[in-house]
């Protein structure tokens, strides 16, 4: 992959443990950013940290959960006090608990409004003052397709997805003094473990299914966040829809 010059940008990431999150880090960290990773599963940060550090990379790992604000303030704090700065957020963690309305799954509801959206803002607000401090920052979130095409069983995560959506065009529209820039990733299926908690089996089991037949590698998503970090400062990709020719 050709990419713009991004040697030295400090990037970090929440949800970098597996998926979407692991790929990013692997690809950004190939082409020089120095990546801080966070997520709750450590031993998966460490052994990724490993890696990237024995390719020749940079990079540290960080316990952290996105719905805990001290935690990711902390990562925040950590990645600077590593790496100088922070060039660009990457608020990846996000959970899915898919069930009829009907269902009144309230826990599912609460972990997806908790993670999904929560979580999203308490990465705005740990990097924030970093960014207004240095003059500039890059929010990046993943945010998914399901906001776009509403369908059964998916109506409370699409609305915590439709929910960053809209606050993160109402921080673009607020960010006009060209300190930051922000930008929405919207995934259709990727090869990832998100679906694999879904406590409905048969729901559980045809995500799973539709993943395996027609999903996209993370690496493909990762590629679409580093398109987007990669523009020069006065060029804000704000939203980036990628997903399966497949899909309808």
């Amino acid at each position: 992959m050709k990419m713009n010059d991004i040697t030295g940008t400090v990037v970090a990431i929440t949800g970098a443990s597996s998926g979407i999150g692991e790929a990013t880090a692997r690809l950004l960290a190939e082409h020089g950013a120095l990546v801080a990773l966070g997520a709750r599963r450590t031993d998966r940060l460490d052994s990724l940290v490993a890696e990237i550090v024995a390719g020749g990379g940079r990079a540290i790992a960080c316990e952290v959960d996105v719905t805990s604000a001290s935690t990711v303030v902390d990562f925040v704090a950590r990645t600077v006090d590593a790496f100088g700065r922070l060039d660009v957020f990457v608020g990846n963690a996000g959970v899915s608990s898919l069930s009829p309305i009907s269902e009144l799954d309230t826990a599912g509801w609460s972990s997806m409004i908790d993670v999904n959206l929560r979580g999203v803002l308490n990465g705005i607000a740990a990097a924030m003052p970093v960014f207004q401090t240095q003059g500039r920052g890059h929010f990046v979130t993943t945010v998914s397709t399901s906001g776009i095409k509403i369908v059964p069983t998916q109506a409370v995560y699409a609305a915590t997805k439709n929910a960053v959506r809209t606050l993160m065009e109402g921080l673009r529209q607020e960010s006009t003094d060209g300190v930051l820039r922000t930008t929405s990733i919207s995934p259709g299926y990727v090869q990832t473990e998100l679906v694999d908690a879904i406590a409905d089996v048969r729901i559980r089991e045809a995500a799973q299914a539709s993943m395996a037949t027609m999903g996209i590698p993370a690496a493909a998503v990762a590629r679409a966040i580093a398109f987007a970090i990669e523009q020069p400062h006065d060029v804000e990709i704000g939203d980036l829809t990628i997903r399966p020719t497949r899909q309808g």
